[in-house]
């Protein structure tokens, strides 16, 4: 059995369970709460990020590689994501000079 895999099965599946959700909720408090972009797109890698963890560790939980490589593809689209949502942000911030989610009223037609 792969070492990795080995010291990833000492640690109990309730503790990533409990991490994750913690991480996970964080993410959501970070969506809800704040106001501005580039910390929602924070708090959205990182929920998706708790969830590439648990699947990590079912995955090595169940002795099946196959969750460990769709974590590699959802961690290429967040990627992709991230490259997307700050270019964004960076022509939002040229426009109104600010990032602040709440001045984006002003660009309705």
């Amino acid at each position: 059995m792969n070492p990795v895999i080995q010291n990833l099965q000492i640690v109990p599946i309730n503790y990533y369970l409990y991490f994750c959700t913690v991480l996970f909720c964080i993410g959501v408090m970070g969506v809800l709460v704040k106001r501005n972009a580039l910390v929602i797109l924070m708090s959205i890698e990182l929920m998706i990020n708790s969830i590439n963890l648990l699947l990590a560790a079912f995955s090595a939980y169940s002795n099946d590689p196959s969750g460990q490589i769709f974590v590699f593809f959802i961690m290429v689209v967040a990627a992709a994501e991230v490259a997307i949502g700050l270019a964004i942000i960076v022509v939002i911030f040229r426009t109104t000079h600010s990032i602040d989610i709440d001045v984006l009223n002003k660009l309705k037609w």
